[in-house]
């Protein structure tokens, strides 16, 4: 007599072996932070790469901006020399200078990111001087300026016009690891500096401190108290059913009616990380889970999230959508699911997503 085997569906779950934004194998030196003139130092040095960053976005060479939207395309980084940057950064104070760390070697390549999102762009006036900009002087370049054009766009301004901007879910799928993981830190510290400008606690100005990873309060009544970059947690979990299908969902603040993928949701705070899981599913899907096992993670910087995968075994299978923030769900198998995509029903996840990958790792192979 032979007792019947049931297996977990999570019993061949793996970790996530590739995701597109954790991909950084760069040395932070976290050490060297907080050494006096080190953003100077590193800029005189030839061996150091100059990357620039834009409203949350990363500096390409011309051109590559057109392919984010292609399938098997390269795309770099563009880049500065060092000892250009050194002087503009006197002159651009607005400027945001990161050190995101170095690479070793003989060479001991560092990589700088310099931010330009409050550098202004060449030509603009302040808008509170209003001579010269009136409907009509838009066509009559013999309009007196008071001699505000007349000084040149500095590199930095002239950076604006000269690369491509890409977000990161453009970029990371095109570049190579090195790259990828150097625009995800770029880009996660940029957006906090740009976003904080002013001290939480009293409303004081704040300064760049810690060679970018950091910032100081500028009131000494408070201490000048040193700010760090703030990381908010977030939980994507894949579920599925003892029929191993796969619960995908259409959120109300996707665009794309088309675009089906799993759970997520922010941890409350005194949350435990698989306590996020089950509310999140209960409150979207009327789901409830049970066993939660460990994906993965990366950090996705829209603005300052670290998204934890995991993929767990749904207890019930009735779905109940919230009406709200998830607007319909629906169980399918892998042939249901390619079905759809195939079809054009559905569209899958971006490819700068965690979310693509859980749902790869549940189909066996790549979208």
């Amino acid at each position: 007599m032979t007792a019947d085997i049931h297996f977990s569906p999570l019993a061949l779950t793996r970790a996530l072996p590739f995701l597109p934004l954790a991909q950084g194998d760069i040395d932070y030196q976290v050490d060297r932070r907080s050494e006096p003139g080190l953003i100077g130092q590193l800029l005189a040095d030839p061996n150091t790469k100059v990357i620039l960053t834009r409203g949350g976005r990363i500096a390409v060479p011309r051109g590559q901006g057109e392919l984010v939207d292609y399938e098997s395309v390269k795309m770099r980084l563009a880049t500065l020399p060092g000892a250009y940057v050194s002087a503009e950064l006197e002159r651009q104070p607005e400027a945001v200078a990161m050190f995101l760390g170095s690479y070793g070697g003989v060479r001991g390549e560092c990589v700088v990111a310099v931010d330009i999102t409050r550098v202004p762009v060449a030509g603009k006036t302040s808008a509170s001087d209003s001579a010269g900009q009136g409907a009509d002087d838009a066509f009559d370049d013999s309009v007196d300026d008071g001699g505000r054009s007349a000084a040149k766009p500095t590199l930095l301004q002239e950076a604006v016009g000269r690369f491509d901007w890409v977000d990161l879910r453009g970029f990371a799928p095109h570049a190579n690891a090195r790259e990828a993981g150097q625009a995800t830190s770029a880009v996660t510290l940029s957006i906090w500096h740009t976003r904080q400008r002013f001290c939480p606690t009293c409303g004081a100005p704040v300064e760049t401190a810690l060679a970018g990873w950091a910032q100081r309060c500028t009131s000494e009544a408070d201490g000048n108290r040193v700010l760090f970059p703030r990381v908010e947690p977030a939980v994507i979990t894949a579920i599925v059913d003892g029929q191993d299908r796969l619960l995908l969902q259409h959120n109300a603040a996707w665009k794309d009616s088309r675009l089906y993928s799993v759970s997520a949701g922010f941890v409350e705070a005194g949350e435990n990380l698989e306590h996020a899981c089950r509310r999140e599913a209960l409150e979207e899907t009327g789901i409830r889970l049970g066993e939660v096992r460990y994906l993965g993670s990366q950090p996705w910087p829209f603005p300052a999230s670290l998204m934890m995968a995991f993929k767990a075994h749904a207890m019930t299978t009735d779905v109940h959508v919230d009406g709200e923030e998830t607007m319909t769900a629906r169980w399918v198998t892998r042939d249901e699911y390619t079905a759809e995509l195939i079809s054009g029903r559905m569209a899958a996840p971006g490819k700068a997503t965690i979310a693509r990958y859980m749902i790869e790792e549940w189909l066996g192979r790549e979208l």
